[in-house]
């Protein structure tokens, strides 16, 4: 494959490198980091680097590249060590050096850019690929190819289809020659054009795609390299790069081996490249890379053709040998003129004929090149491409540095890059249709001068063009082509040229109306062609409104006949739309994003005239919200009969689903009612739809939720069906005595006096004769019993319509059973009384009836199910009511019964009230059980009164007898209460309350003990002793006491050895004690002898005894400090010991600092307090230690801060000193921590010793104080004297101590003579002054000098000048200033010179302005001018005369916020002028000015600000009024409007008659649209439009007006029929309320016929089947007979014969009333003031 890869000086390129495992096709190169660039692309012909020829003597050492790719195909690469595939467009194989390729009599030449320009010198890089990424062994041998005669071509990056990949026998044969090679992977591809061995190539592809092969590698030839033109960049094409991994795969090789014969270029002389940068360093990967369309690789020069720089005049000259196997052919740089020849070459896909004396045309012969995919037709004389035909495989297209005026050429749907630079390019008229370009490169043309030429470019290309003069694509010229409309590109092709967006319209429309004038129908003008914003699945109409020219007559309608069309994203491409042949047209999903355009072909009579068009813009998405675009009910309007409703739906993108239907009934005269379950397309009528409209509702909705909005069809008046009746039958028992009825289901609308006859059999004749009329029902007798009786049912409908009669016949009646009537039940109802059941029987004699009895809980009888039963007996009619049936109903079963058996039906009687109780309580109440301490009692009672409820019970205690006692809480509610020692001494007492189960609550009832509550004897029930037998301890004793209060009880504690003697303890008498030495061994029991408090004694207990007794653990019962807590002084302790002998105890002392950290300090009885401890706690852990070694617990004590010492200095010593140095005195502080002291430092002439320092240092007044810090600096005034220190100790918290005083040993030296900070000051323009800061002693006469320093650093003395300050002189201009000081001490002791840094550049006086003047005023349209003022003064004068190079300005704006006024810039505002826009009302204006001199230096900013900038006069320009000219049509005013912020414009709509100045007010038509009605046909529409500013301000007034309104061509059609008639009806609805209605339509309407013809109107009632037709309003056509209309109710219209007689009429459509009034008019046309017939075109 080749690839032509190019390097600007600008944009250094490399090979894309691809390390990744797998790289997406789905990702675009042009956004990823490895993006290809492509560069103004050339011939291809290895690895060049653009801009530089390749310098003789360089030698390079190839390396083999990576694959990359070109292709915009999915492509499959296979590799040896991976089944996997990888998928990318393009695939890059790599390039092959070729070692043998040899020619002689070869010519270097230095060749030119395909795309413009002279080459520059550049070295060419070869890109570097790393072995590891493609399995390369060939980099091992690059020294030896390096060292040979470099006369071998250089590496060439080919490009080819993949079935060309495949390795042919001569292919393989070269094999053993490579002397380095790289593999190649196969790419399966389709092929561009046929070969002969398509499918032999493919399954050979196949086979080798897993051998290894080697490309041939040869040394690098010297060629010179093609630059791009002067203003050359890099464009970006959308490639990927598949990377190829494979180390053992074999692929095809390509020949090293040339022919002899061969005319390529070569180069003899040996050079090196050794040094250069190869292309794959981590420099070069920043490169933006250029990749030119792919061509796959083809080994073997049998398809390459190389002839650069041969001067070859013709291709068919002899030796030339053009094959048609060729596909690289290089013939630039030679004098062909013609292309006669080139047709042979029908498999080139690389045609460099750049170069060449080419004047064109002449390029037809290139049509056989089908597989062309990149040509080079750069720097011929080529003035046309006209001739250049269509290439289907054409990617690259070179044609720059021609004379080219345009671009127009055939289309080229693969073109990709166009490079058309340095022509002469004036116009883009008939550019190509080129859907595929993305570079377009058109510099160094005339049309640059073209505003908005890249928009211009992009509205051509269409959504594929990225990038533009080699620049990425705009973001404003992109925002500016989405302004202009659909068909713009065709107009600019067409010749139109580009103006402002805003004038766009109908600009292209007047140039597209100049091309169609001489094609439309003679009379006929075309006013207005669009289409509408198309929406996917939604309705687009087009719109082409022709009207007539009055000037001509043709003498028949226009008929218009469309035609749709679907496009590209671009204007072109069109193709026809099936079936799309009306005025609208639905967009599909599919037509998202692309064009629609629509043809329409005018028809005037029989001929049919060219075609016009008009294209919409891209169709976007819907809006996912449906629209209903036509319903309709369909259906006979008959009772019985089913309608359904019929939808067309445009959905808008969303999914179809199913809608919400619904079905509204709407009566004479009343509003629409929902009829409940009419939720589907169809619905069946019903008896109450008659006489009624129905209304059909249908609400579509998508599958996402998505609901449009509700549309209705409204049907006439539902007529009634004939009356019928079916299902006639009688229902009810056939049983004596019985009612049955006939009935049957009646349908033929609503009911009327149907008649009924009853007939009965006769037993002997079977005959029926009638026995009753007028009636349904019949009550059987006992005539009736054993005979049938027939029903017959005649329906009659409202109006008194007959229908066909039905019969029935009854079954046979029986005789009646025995039944019980007046059943009752008589008794009290209560609990045990007695009830007894009544009843009548009839049918026959009663015998035992048999009766049941039942509760139940409900008042009603419900069925038997629901009830209980009381009773076992079914013959007992007296029952006792039992308690079960308390709260109950009771309900009794009387079964009559006949004396032969029969039963009847049972009949049940339900008492009226619930069964009532006897109110609750006790029979009896007792209490019994022992009445002492802990005895039980017990409480009994007896209930009567209903079921019991729950009763209360209390118990309660009393002091006395007769009290009302103490409630016993606890044990409410219990029949049995324990006596608790509480209860000693008193009565207890038990109170029960009856409650029956229905909350009745009886009388409560008492019983009391009969003795008080005894105490039990005192006693204990347990004694034991608590506590741990170890000395120390106490022991507690636990017992417990029963039997009444306890009072004193007597303890003992006892004391026994382990040889069992018992001793009691001496004072041990109470309930506790503590074990003491003495008991350690012994056994502890203790006695109680318990007492009640009334003195009444029990049992003494003795407890177990607890021991034996073991010693307690060493123990530090107390421990304190002793000594002073102060630093210095010696701290011990007193502790108290108890636990067994006393051994060697623990002392552990601590530091604790304040954040709790402790720090062990000591171990022994005693600590030293130090400075260390000051501020912070001591802590001393003490650990008691038996004298057997037992550790008892550590007791720790912590005291309070330790208190620093008294301040005292300990040490002080100064020593030597010498002027400049820091003298730090040596000393030492005592006495906590030490706080900022006193120092004072003095100087004396002599020595003196302590006394009398410190007597000289007490007496401060007489001292020269030097300083009083801790260090001490001398300075010169100290040389020669001696320092001391008086310093007095002060400890932090400010305590001082005693002073000390120290002196030096020795008096102080001066130091070196110095000088520092020596520096250059400014003091005028001409004036320098030098100084520094001298050190070293007393200054004696110092040196100073000037010297003068250039711009490359030299110093030079200026002679002469030895004095601080001095005067700079012309001399001293573009230099530098420099001070030297030489210190000198008095001493004569002579220091180092020092230089101080340079000054500025010594220039003249910097330019002022001294004010900033502004002309104009702040208004809106004015314009301001900038005046700066010079100051008067000679200095600036001269440098404004001398020295000034420009003067700057710039504009701003303020922009005002709630602190302050800012000011923001104006970009391009740097003029001294300004216009104020319309935006900068209200503003602030400043104007910035800087004037710059000679030497770059800028002035301070001037400023001069406006006032607040006032708006303009109100005014409107350019008005005009939008609408298509007919009746029916929506008219818009429209125009420009400036002078501020618009407010509340005044526009009023009026008529103007043909022919005549005056206008005719329509009244309340004020707004900025009006829709038109028939009482404008025949009228201009005139907009008198007077501009107001928002603060009130008025402008002149303008005015626009239509043509004369036209009729719409249905309604005129229609009216020109009906005219032609004469005498027409109409049917209409009477609005009798004429008052307002908030629903329009909606009032008493009743149905009218209106009859008009040429003499009269007529408005007629129709009649009924009781009423007559009746004329309401009759009238001729003379005045005062007037039509009106209606403005709010398009429906409407009222016919007025005079003052008292006119109606009001509703008619169903906006069209029909149109109808009327237009054929009212024409025929009343001698009384109208404007001839209709003239606008009907109607002869009188």
């Amino acid at each position: 494959m080749e690839v032509s890869m190019v390097q600007s000086s600008e944009d250094p390129v490399e090979m894309h490198r691809n390390t990744e495992p797998k790289q997406s096709d789905t990702k675009d190169p042009l956004t990823e980091p490895h993006a290809l660039q492509l560069e103004e692309k050339l011939p291809i012909e290895g690895v060049k680097k653009a801009g530089k020829v390749l310098k003789p003597n360089a030698t390079t050492t190839p390396k083999s590249t990576g694959t990359g790719g070109a292709s915009k195909r999915k492509i499959e690469v296979k590799s040896g060590g991976d089944s996997s595939s990888n998928e990318a467009r393009p695939t890059l194989t790599k390039p092959t050096m070729s070692s043998a390729s040899r020619t002689s009599g070869s010519v270097p030449v230095t060749r030119r850019s395909s795309t413009g320009g002279l080459p520059e010198k550049q070295p060419i890089m070869i890109t570097k690929r790393q072995s590891t990424d493609i399995g390369l062994a060939a980099g091992k041998r690059t020294s030896s190819l390096a060292s040979e005669p470099l006369r071998k071509s250089l590496p060439e990056i080919r490009r080819t289809s993949a079935s060309l990949i495949s390795a042919k026998p001569a292919i393989r044969q070269s094999v053993p020659e490579t002397r380095k090679s790289v593999p190649i992977s196969p790419v399966p591809k389709t092929p561009r054009t046929p070969t002969s061995s398509d499918s032999s190539k493919q399954d050979s592809s196949k086979k080798t795609s897993l051998r290894s092969s080697q490309l041939s590698v040869s040394s690098v030839k010297k060629i010179s390299s093609p630059s791009l033109d002067s203003t050359g960049s890099s464009g970006s094409i959308r490639k990927s790069i598949t990377k190829v991994n494979s180390l053992s795969a074999r692929s095809p090789t390509v020949s090293s081996g040339s022919k002899s014969g061969s005319l390529s270029t070569s180069l003899d002389r040996s050079s090196t490249l050794t040094g250069r940068k190869k292309v794959g360093t981590r420099e070069s990967r920043d490169s933006r890379l250029i990749m030119l369309p792919q061509v796959e690789a083809k080994a073997g020069d049998d398809v390459r053709l190389d002839l650069r720089g041969h001067k070859i005049r013709s291709l068919t000259s002899s030796g030339l040998n053009l094959s048609q196997n060729l596909e690289f052919v290089y013939l630039r740089d030679n004098l062909l003129s013609t292309l006669d020849g080139i047709e042979v070459l029908k498999r080139v896909k690389v045609l460099d004929l750049s170069f060449n004396d080419f004047k064109g045309p002449g390029f037809e012969p290139l049509e056989n090149c089908k597989a062309l995919q990149q040509l080079y037709l750069a720097g011929n004389q080529i003035t046309s491409l006209k001739s250049l035909p269509e290439l289907p495989n054409l990617e690259f297209l070179s044609v720059a540095q021609n004379k080219l005026k345009s671009l127009s050429m055939a289309s080229q749907p693969r073109l990709q890059v166009l490079a058309a630079s340095k022509n002469k390019i004036s116009t883009l008229k008939g550019f190509p249709c080129l859907p595929a370009l993305e570079h377009l490169r058109v510099e160094e043309n005339p049309i640059l001068k073209m505003s908005h030429l890249e928009a211009a470019s992009i509205l051509l290309v269409g959504p594929t063009l990225k990038k533009f003069n080699d620049r990425d694509l705009s973001r404003e010229e992109i925002a500016i082509a989405k302004r202009y409309p659909s068909h713009t590109a065709l107009c600019i092709r067409g010749g139109w040229e580009l103006c402002r967006p805003e004038q766009a319209v109908d600009s292209t429309f007047k140039f597209l109306l100049e091309q169609w004038k001489e094609q439309l129908p003679s009379g006929y003008l075309l006013k207005h062609a669009s289409v509408d914003q198309p929406f996917e699945e939604d309705a687009c109409y087009c719109h082409f409104e022709f009207v007539r020219d009055v000037t001509e007559d043709s003498g028949s309608a226009l008929d218009l006949k469309y035609q749709w069309f679907i496009g590209d994203r671009t204007p072109s491409n069109f193709t026809v739309i099936s079936g799309a042949c009306k005025e609208i047209y639905f967009p599909k999903n599919d037509d998202i994003g692309r064009i629609l355009k629509v043809e329409c072909t005018p028809i005037l009579g029989d001929t049919e005239y060219p075609t016009i068009f008009a294209i919409s813009s891209p169709v976007s998405p819907g809006t996912g919200i449906p629209k209903v675009m036509k319903i309709d009910v369909r259906g006979e309007l008959v009772e019985g009969n089913t309608i359904k409703g019929y939808v067309e739906v445009a959905w808008c993108g969303g999914t179809p689903a199913k809608g919400v239907a619904s079905w509204l009934r709407r009566r004479w005269n009343s509003s629409p009612v929902v009829i409940t379950g009419a939720e589907e397309e169809e619905y069946q009528l019903t008896l109450d739809d008659i006489d009624s409209c129905l209304v059909y509702m249908y609400t579509p909705v998508t599958e996402e939720g998505a609901k449009g909005e509700p549309q209705y069809a409204i049907t006439d008046y539902v007529k009634a069906a004939p009356p019928s009746v079916t299902d006639v039958q009688v229902t009810g028992d056939a049983v004596e005595g019985n009612t049955i009825r006939g009935i049957g289901k009646y349908f033929g609308g609503k009911e009327g006096p149907s008649t009924f006859e009853w007939l009965r059999e006769d037993k002997d004749t079977g005959e029926f004769t009638l026995v009753l009329t007028g009636t349904n029902e019949y009550t059987l007798t006992k005539e009736d019993v054993l005979r049938r009786l027939t029903f017959v049912y005649t329906p009659v409908n409202f109006e008194g319509q007959e229908g066909k009669s039905m019969s029935v016949v009854s079954h046979t009646v029986k005789q009646a059973p025995p039944r019980v009537t007046n059943i009752k039940i008589i008794g009290e109802l209560k609990e045990g009384s007695k009830v007894t059941v009544t009843g009548i029987v009839t049918g026959g004699m009663e015998a035992s009836s048999r009766v049941q009895w039942f509760k139940t809980s409900s008042s009603t009888f419900e069925g038997e199910n629901g009830l209980e039963p009381l009773s076992t007996s079914k013959i007992a009619k007296a029952f006792r009511i039992p308690l079960g049936a308390v709260g109950k109903y009771i309900v009794a079963k009387f079964t009559p019964m006949t004396p032969d058996g029969e039963a009847g039906e049972p009949a049940y009687v339900i008492s009226d009230t619930v069964v009532e109780t006897l109110p609750p309580s006790l029979n009896f109440l007792s209490i019994t059980g022992d009445y002492s301490e802990g005895g039980v009692l017990t409480a009994s009672y007896g209930y009567i009164g209903g079921h019991e409820g729950k009763s209360i019970y209390n118990w309660y205690l009393h002091e006395v007898e007769n009290d009302l006692g103490t409630i016993i809480p606890e044990v409410s509610g219990l029949l049995q209460y324990r006596v608790p020692k509480d209860a000693i001494g008193k009565f207890i007492s038990f109170t029960c309350t009856p409650v029956r189960s229905d909350g009745i609550v009886g009388e409560p009832r008492t019983c009391i003990g009969q003795e008080r509550v005894r105490p039990g004897s005192p006693r204990l029930l347990s004694l034991q002793i608590n506590g741990t037998a170890i000395e120390g301890t106490t022991l507690n004793v636990e017992k417990k006491y029963w039997g009444g209060e306890e009072g004193e009880s007597i303890y003992r504690w006892f004391r026994t050895s382990s040889n069992g003697t018992h001793g009691e303890i001496s004072g041990a008498t109470s309930s506790s004690y503590m074990l003491s030495i003495d008991d350690i061994g012994f056994f502890i029991s203790v006695s109680c002898e318990p007492i009640r408090n009334d003195w009444a004694r029990g049992p003494i207990v003795l407890s177990e005894q607890v021991g034996p007794i073991v010693p307690g653990p060493p123990t530090c019962w107390s421990l304190e400090f002793h000594g002073s807590l102060v630093e210095g002084t010696h701290l011990s302790f007193i502790a108290s010991y108890s636990g067994g002998l006393k051994g060697d105890c623990l002392y552990e002392w601590f530091r604790v600092k304040g954040n709790g950290l402790r720090e062990k300090l000591h171990v022994g009885e005693f600590l030293d307090l130090t400075f260390n401890e000051v501020g912070d706690c001591v802590e001393l852990v003490y650990t008691p230690v038996r004298a057997d070694g037992m550790k008892g617990s550590p007791k720790t004590l912590v005291s309070h801060p330790v208190a620093p010492g008294d301040p005292l200095g300990v040490k002080l010593v100064v020593p030597d000193c010498s002027e400049g140095q820091e003298v730090v005195p040596e000393k030492r502080y005592f006495g906590g921590q030490e706080g900022a002291g006193k120092y004072i430092w003095f100087r004396t002439k002599n020595k003196l010793h302590e006394p009398a320092l410190m007597e000289l240092a007490n007496n401060c007044e007489n001292v020269d104080i030097r300083g009083q810090t801790l260090t001490y600096t001398p300075s010169v005034e100290d040389v020669g004297t001696y320092l001391a220190l008086y310093w007095v100790p002060t400890r932090s918290d400010g305590k001082c101590g005693k002073p000390v005083v120290s002196i030096c040993e020795s008096p102080v030296i001066p130091a070196v003579p110095a000088v520092s900070n020596v520096c250059v000051k400014k003091l005028s323009s001409s004036t320098y002054y030098g100084e520094g800061e001298y050190f070293g002693g007393y200054e004696g006469a110092s040196l100073f000098s000037w010297y003068r320093q250039s711009d490359d650093g030299m110093i030079v003395l200026t002679e002469g000048a030895n004095s601080r300050t001095y005067e700079v002189t012309d001399e001293d201009y573009n230099y530098r200033l420099l001070f030297g000081y030489t210190p000198v001490r008095s001493d004569s002791v002579v220091g180092e010179l020092r230089l101080s840094e340079p000054s500025d550049i010594i220039l003249p006086e910097l330019p002022r302005i001294e004010m900033l003047a502004l002309t104009g005023k702040a208004v809106e349209g004015e314009v301001l001018t900038a005046l700066e003022v010079i100051p008067k003064s000679e200095n600036q004068q001269l440098v404004w005369g001398k020295y000034k190079k420009e003067v700057k300005y710039q504009w701003f704006f303020s922009s005002e916020t709630e602190k302050e006024k800012s000011f923001e810039l104006f970009p391009s505002q740097r003029s001294c002028s300004y216009k104020i826009r319309f935006e900068d009302i209200g503003r602030h204006l400043r104007c910035e000015c800087i004037v710059t001199d000679v030497f770059g230096r800028s002035s301070e900013p001037a400023y001069a600000e406006t006032s607040s900038v006032l708006p303009g006069v109100p005014r409107m320009d350019k008005l005009e009024i939008e609408g298509r000219g007919f009746h029916t049509n929506l008219y818009a005013v429209r125009g420009i409007y400036s002078g501020g912020k618009e407010g509340k414009s005044r526009i009023q709509w009026l008529r103007s008659m043909v022919g005549s100045p005056d206008l005719i007010s329509i009244p309340g038509e004020t707004g900025r649209m009006y829709e038109a009605n028939v009482d404008d046909v025949g009228y201009r529409l005139v907009a008198i439009y007077t501009p107001v500013r928002d603060d009130g301000i008025e402008g002149q007034p303008v005015s626009a007006s239509t043509d004369p309104i036209a009729v719409e061509p249905d309604v005129h059609k229609e009216v020109k029929q009906k005219l032609d008639l004469g005498s027409v009806k109409f049917e209409a609805l009477c609005d009798k309320d004429r008052a307002a209605k908030r629903v329009p339509g909606m009032g008493s309407l009743e149905r009218r016929i209106l009859e008009v013809n040429r003499k009269r109107v007529k408005v007629v009632k129709p009649g009924s089947k009781t009423s007559f037709p009746t004329t309401e309003i009759r009238g001729s056509y003379a005045p005062p007979f007037h039509v009106e209309l209606f403005r709010n109710d398009q429906h409407r219209l009222r016919i007025v014969v005079d003052s008292e007689n006119e109606v009001d009429l509703m008619v169903q459509t906006r069209h029909l009333r149109d109808v009327i009034v237009l054929v009212i008019r024409g025929l009343a046309q001698r009384f109208n003031s404007t001839s209709l017939n003239t606008l009907l075109k109607i002869e009188a």
